[in-house]
């Protein structure tokens, strides 16, 4: 990697794992329209933009690309390693959302279209997404386990 400048220093990027609680639990993803990886399914994400928080840019992203608003998201992790995107060096905060159901979802931006996937089939992925669901379900399963498991019948 080749820099310009004299002190090199990495883009920022926000990916963002929504589940829905459904059975079984769903993943949304959407396809992407241009390279690096065009044509491959991927979390919705992005760049974040010099006058927005990390949390406001994952939020517009997945707005953008998949044209779901509203949902609560919260940080999973960061991902930095080195190569994740060929296009430059980048550090990925990642964030999850969790709905009772699958919502409407329609590609949009640079997403050529938006799909549930099952967390038991998921297609091959862009990026390093495959490290950061594993993170974010990781984190969302008390969420996913609560919205999921019947009432208890009172006694």
């Amino acid at each position: 990697m080749s820099f310009t400048y004299k002190y090199p220093h990495m883009a920022v990027t926000v990916d963002v794992a929504l589940f829905a609680a459904t059975d079984p639990t769903r993943l949304l993803l959407i396809q992407r329209r241009k390279d690096p990886f065009k044509a491959c399914w991927a979390l919705p994400g992005g760049f974040v933009d010099m006058g927005e928080t990390a949390v406001h840019a994952a939020a517009r992203e997945l707005a953008e690309e998949t044209g779901v608003t509203d949902v609560p998201l919260h940080f999973v992790s960061f991902f930095d390693a080195i190569g994740r995107d060929p296009r430059e060096r980048t550090l990925s905060l990642a964030f999850y959302g969790v709905t009772p159901r699958k919502l409407r979802a329609q590609g949009g931006d640079d997403a050529s279209a938006a799909k549930w996937h099952s967390i038991h089939a998921l297609p091959p992925l862009a990026f390093d997404h495959a490290e950061i669901i594993r993170a974010a379900l990781k984190k969302a399963r008390t969420q996913l386990k609560s919205m999921t498991s019947p009432a208890q019948a009172p006694r």
